[in-house]
């Protein structure tokens, strides 16, 4: 334990997700080293992200404006919708450059565990927009772990009365891995999902 302030910053570090209590330490001993003029800027950063970023009110992907630039993008194609858990699931798929659709974010996954149900999500902000008929495809781009499964087959039974096209991505070995190596889960996936060879 250090004293004061030190141990404030350290605690308060050791809060986001990702950091331990040993990286809390080195992160915080690490500001202590820094100029003054590099503190400053971080905290004016954390500051105007804070008062400045919001979640896009059609998607609720993070923006800066009341839509996010991909909502306002009319080169998108409005008919294909991908439903993802957190706006950074929009960031690794928009990586790929092999998705031109819009997307909705559910703002995390079903949890019965951690009390997260439908409700808690937006999926009721979801069905105004697949209720003009615009929408012919529904991409589920949840996780593949428990919660994104109960997460997708939800959605599925909520959808398909809908007359929609329900997907779900893909899912089984990655490129450069090894059969030996793989759980019993991703192999299964991997024979069910296979694909012609030509």
């Amino acid at each position: 334990m250090y004293e004061g302030v030190v141990q404030d910053l350290i605690d308060e570090l050791g809060r986001l997700p990702g950091v331990g209590p040993k990286s809390a330490q080195r992160i915080a001993f690490h500001l202590l080293q820094a100029e003054p003029t590099d503190v400053r800027r971080l905290a004016d950063v954390l500051i105007e992200v804070k008062a400045r970023v919001k979640f896009c009110s059609t998607c609720f992907n993070v923006s800066e404006d009341e839509q996010c630039r991909i909502c306002r993008d009319e080169r998108r194609d409005p008919s294909v919708l991908c439903v993802v858990e957190e706006y950074k699931d929009v960031v690794a798929i928009e990586r790929t450059r092999e998705f031109r659709g819009r997307y909705h974010v559910l703002g995390g996954a079903i949890s019965p565990i951690d009390g997260i149900g439908p409700d808690q999500l937006h999926v009721k902000e979801l069905m105004p927009r697949l209720a003009d008929g615009t929408v012919t495809e529904v991409i589920l781009a949840t996780d593949p772990n428990l919660e994104g499964e109960a997460t997708a087959t939800y959605l599925t039974r909520l959808l398909l009365p809908m007359g929609l096209r329900v997907t779900r991505l893909a899912s089984g070995l990655p490129v450069g891995g090894d059969l030996e190596y793989a759980d019993e889960v991703t192999l299964g996936r991997a024979f069910a999902g296979r694909r012609s060879a030509e």
